[in-house]
């Protein structure tokens, strides 16, 4: 397995060196055979591309890559995908709300089940967690409720950072969203295409609010409930 991880990244200057510093240290298993980071600046506005510039000519096995302008994340992801060189892709978000450690549990899931997607859960059981906030909760439980059921698939947290796939399934689901809602078409149409091709992690979870640089709105989660609708209610 090659793996490529694809960090969106959008103003986290203070957080980013952490990250990629914590994905240096996680311990892969066995049967990776290598592994790259492909960061991805959505126009970041903070001093995220200048800290990426320093960090990157002192590191191998690094990509950066800055967007002419702020697209959003699911364009971020596509952007990622189109450099990244491995056979497998994860999603890592830069604002370290989800721990790099978990990686190899996604990996092993993968690998045990036979699987071509493999999506994080910040709220099945098996790891402690602190709380979150009950309305972002709330909406959550709502979109992966209502996802479950347009593709009959069960689901505890479709909005979940962590989403680990294939290349060639990546490719297959020709996404289209470029904001919050590649989340919802992306596990939509992998539903869609197989019901048990999905399986589910429980990841640690380390929330923050809008004061601390959360960059999810209220009026994402009405893109959200309108993505779900159009690729799980109209299937376009």
């Amino acid at each position: 397995m090659q793996l490529s991880i694809i960090v969106p990244l959008y103003n986290e200057e203070t957080l980013i060196v952490d990250l990629l510093d914590k994905l240096g240290r996680v311990r892969w298993p066995s049967f990776v055979a290598g592994v790259e980071i492909v960061v991805v600046d959505d126009a970041s506005t903070d001093r995220s591309h200048e800290v990426m510039m320093r960090y990157v000519q002192s590191r191998t096995g690094i990509r950066f890559h800055r967007q002419d302008r702020n697209r959003g994340k699911g364009a971020a992801v596509r952007k990622g995908a189109e450099l990244a060189t491995g056979d497998h892709l994860l999603v890592q978000d830069a604002d370290l709300e989800l721990d790099p450690n978990d990686i190899p549990s996604l990996l092993e899931a993968m690998r045990e089940l036979g699987v071509p997607f493999v999506n994080g859960s910040r709220y099945l059981p098996g790891v402690r967690r602190t709380q979150a906030s009950y309305k972002r909760y709330f909406a959550n439980k709502l979109f992966s409720l209502l996802t479950s059921v347009l593709i009959d698939v069960h689901l505890t947290d479709m909005a979940c950072g962590y989403k680990l796939m294939t290349r060639d399934l990546f490719e297959k689901l020709n996404l289209k969203e470029d904001r919050f809602g590649f989340e919802a078409e992306l596990i939509i149409k992998c539903g869609r295409m197989r019901r048990n091709w999905i399986t589910e992690v429980p990841v640690h979870y380390y929330p923050r609010n809008a004061g601390e640089g959360k960059k999810l709105r209220n009026a994402d989660g009405l893109r959200i409930m309108r993505t779900i609708i159009k690729y799980g209610l109209f299937r376009l």
